[in-house]
């Protein structure tokens, strides 16, 4: 059976006064691939970072395994988000380093590592996106879609036991999109990495998701969670539906 490796409780995010989203209760297992969705302006980034340490609930409790994130000490909280890797939608790499310097960056800041053995790590990670011999590119000499497997390459650098991206697909061509969703499949299947993916897109929500949360920005709060394809299949509410076949009537319920 699979174990929980993230458990929200009762989350509420607000700014101030305003709720965001409020009473959030769910579970994301070792090796899930897990999605969070829902319409525009639901808290979907939002989410994203009080998974990650950037945001503070204004209620509840993130655990990491057995873990409470935010009422863990300062040290505690650090060794747990040194688990953790995280792809932004831009890929956030420096303009003015190679590819190789920017996966060196976490390694040198955060191990006792040599120059050596932080490029031969370096040209690992590059290797395992599919970027082999790309070392000494900068990322304007690349592809959008490169550079986002880049940024994933440097998110992988400490060895993160949990990945975090958010909107990967944004501003992919659609070819570049399924490399992408092929090659988070990939690093779920080989390295047993449990991946957290924030996304509207339904061809990628389809094709990788294995559990997921379905936010709702009219209720502020979540509707449902599980397999996205279970979800469609089994799911009555007309905002799910609505979601998950953007209001197509040709779109048939997977059996």
């Amino acid at each position: 059976m699979n174990t929980p490796h993230i458990t929200v409780t009762d989350l509420t995010m607000a700014y101030g006064d305003f709720v965001i989203q409020q009473d959030l209760t769910f579970t994301i297992d070792h090796g899930d691939i897990f999605i969070i969705m829902g319409g525009s302006g639901c808290g979907k980034s939002t989410l994203l970072k009080h998974l990650i340490g950037l945001q503070r609930p204004a209620k509840g409790a993130v655990f990491y395994d057995r873990q409470d994130f935010w009422h863990a000490s300062d040290e505690e909280r650090v060794r747990i988000m040194r688990r953790i890797g995280v792809l932004y939608q831009s890929g956030a790499l420096f303009s003015s380093l190679t590819l190789a310097e920017n996966i060196a960056l976490p390694l040198g800041e955060f191990t006792d590592m040599g120059s050596r053995e932080i490029a031969d790590i370096a040209s690992y990670k590059l290797a395992l996106v599919g970027l082999a011999g790309f070392e000494d590119y900068y990322p304007s000499e690349i592809s959008g879609g490169m550079q986002k497997r880049a940024g994933l390459a440097r998110a992988m650098a400490l060895d993160p036991e949990i990945l975090f991206f958010d909107e990967p697909s944004a501003g992919l061509d659609p070819v570049s999109a399924r490399l992408l969703d092929d090659l988070i499949i990939s690093l779920r299947d080989t390295l047993g990495t449990t991946i957290v993916v924030v996304t509207h897109e339904l061809a990628s929500i389809f094709a990788i998701g294995s559990n997921s949360v379905f936010l709702d920005p009219e209720t502020k709060t979540m509707l449902a969670t599980g397999a996205p394809r279970k979800l469609l299949a089994e799911s009555s509410d007309p905002r799910i539906i609505q979601f998950l076949t953007r209001g197509e009537s040709n779109v048939d319920k997977p059996a």
